[in-house]
């Protein structure tokens, strides 16, 4: 069985999201870029925000009892498999099906896509898989505004029943927003996309 989940942000510096978030601080201002495995601060900043997927994957293997390899390597090591892609100078990704595969062989993660699902679902859905890698708006860190849309960001689920949601946001901006954040499920929902990766912790 899984342990607590550990938390770790996209931007490597939790107490600095904030200032990153509103602009005050530039990703090549961030001191702690190293601790990401990144080759060059220019690395960190090209990646860091598209890291959210990989930071899910970093707090379940570090759950499992795994010493997790810094997010760079992470990614890296994904790459062949499919799970971002270049589009000249824009990086698209994550992408589920590759990740999925990446995970699977790289790690013996049990994983699936799961789309069209409602947020009351999710619940079930960790009957049977340890996490949920859920799509939601980033302004989840702000649940008492309403997103534009739903989608574009990911956060680690790892507690729901039929009226709340628990979850570690990759991209939260100070600690109520960052680990354990547990929102009523109507909440959540309407940040939700209906779609995301059900993982399950390495068995063995």
């Amino acid at each position: 069985m899984p342990g607590a989940v550990p938390y770790f942000s996209q931007w490597e510096s939790p107490a600095a999201a904030a200032a990153i978030i509103d602009g005050r601080l530039s990703l090549l201002e961030v001191a702690g870029w190293a601790a990401s495995g990144a080759q060059s601060q220019a690395e960190f900043a090209e990646w860091a925000n598209h890291l959210c997927g990989m930071c899910c994957l970093k707090m379940a293997l570090a759950a499992s009892g795994h010493t997790p390899p810094p997010l760079l390597h992470l990614t890296r090591d994904s790459l062949p498999y499919g799970t971002y892609v270049r589009e000249g100078d824009k990086i698209r990704g994550l992408i589920y099906a590759p990740f999925v595969a990446y995970v699977q062989e790289a790690w013996q993660m049990a994983a699936a896509v799961r789309t069209g699902l409602a947020a009351a679902e999710i619940a079930p859905l960790l009957t049977a898989y340890s996490w949920f890698i859920a799509s939601v708006h980033p302004s989840i860190r702000r649940p008492e505004t309403d997103p534009p849309h739903t989608g574009g960001h990911l956060v680690l689920v790892s507690q729901a029943d039929d009226s709340h949601i628990t979850f570690h946001n990759p991209s939260g901006d100070r600690p109520e927003t960052q680990s354990c954040v547990t929102l009523p499920l109507t909440t959540f929902a309407r940040f939700f996309a209906g779609r995301g990766i059900a993982l399950s912790a390495p068995q063995g």
